[in-house]
């Protein structure tokens, strides 16, 4: 694609002893929080459903992609060219269904599972989950992937009583008093109601997330109708919270 081409190009440029100097003091190391911020500026246009924002986001990543593609280049490593072969090899390996003549009918995630398998010899479900993704996510991605291994709870409902059973548990550990053992508790709740959401199909990060908004949402306009919210009574607030719920229910 010739637009690729330019970009690349555009890279190469900005790096060589002709180019930005900014641009060529940039090392790989530097990008790690680049790319969350461009990561999260996508997932907020996503969240807005603004495709404006989302194409110009798309295009900041593409570009930080590039750059440290670039970057590797130089110091021999691999080039944007090898990122490409290896992602186009590695996804067309994984799709036998659709590229090759099998008729296996195994599920798509199992199967996905066996063919990551045969590529590492040392392939683990839960190996390579960054622990820097946030923690409720980084749950998710572990409990979906033990799941693909049958690593499970057979229904919903035996989940529910797991919920149950933590949350005696955490409560024990309020009445023991012990700090420890109450975060573990809460610690034990929270990777439990991941599992719920993922009965549902549901990313609880996401879940999370809009639940968060919402609060934001709503508390703001207690604060856009209060005069001092220090003065204000919990049943004034109250009253302003549900007056906002109903507001959103309606669509105003």
């Amino acid at each position: 694609m010739e637009e690729f081409s330019k970009l690349v190009q555009l890279m190469e440029t900005l790096r060589s002893d002709a180019g930005c100097p900014w641009d060529k003091k940039q090392t790989v190391g530097q990008f790690k929080t680049f790319l969350l911020e461009e990561v999260y500026e996508t997932i907020d246009a996503i969240e807005t459903s603004n495709y404006t924002a989302l194409r110009e986001e798309l295009g900041d990543l593409l570009f930080h992609i590039i750059f440290i593609a670039q970057i590797c280049k130089e110091g021999r490593l691999f080039d944007i060219t090898d990122v490409i072969n290896g992602i186009y090899t590695k996804m067309y390996n994984r799709h036998p269904h659709v590229f090759g003549n099998t008729t296996d009918d195994t599920p798509i995630e199992i199967r996905w599972e066996d063919l990551k398998k045969a590529e590492k010899k040392d392939y683990s479900p839960l190996a390579n989950i960054p622990r820097i993704v946030p923690a409720l996510l980084r749950s998710y991605i572990i409990t979906r992937r033990a799941a693909r291994v049958g690593f499970d709870w057979p229904r919903l409902e035996d989940v529910y009583e797991k919920m149950t059973e933590e949350l005696e548990e955490l409560k024990k550990a309020e009445e023991s008093g012990d700090a420890q053992s109450i975060r573990e508790e809460i610690g034990d709740l929270l990777f439990t109601i991941v599992n719920i959401a993922r009965f549902h199909d549901i990313d609880p990060e996401d879940a999370l997330r809009s639940t968060s908004n919402k609060f934001i949402r709503r508390f703001q306009h207690i604060e856009n109708n209060t005069k001092n919210l220090s003065n204000s009574t919990l049943s004034d607030m109250d009253k302003l919270w549900n007056e906002a719920k109903d507001m959103e229910k309606k669509g105003q």
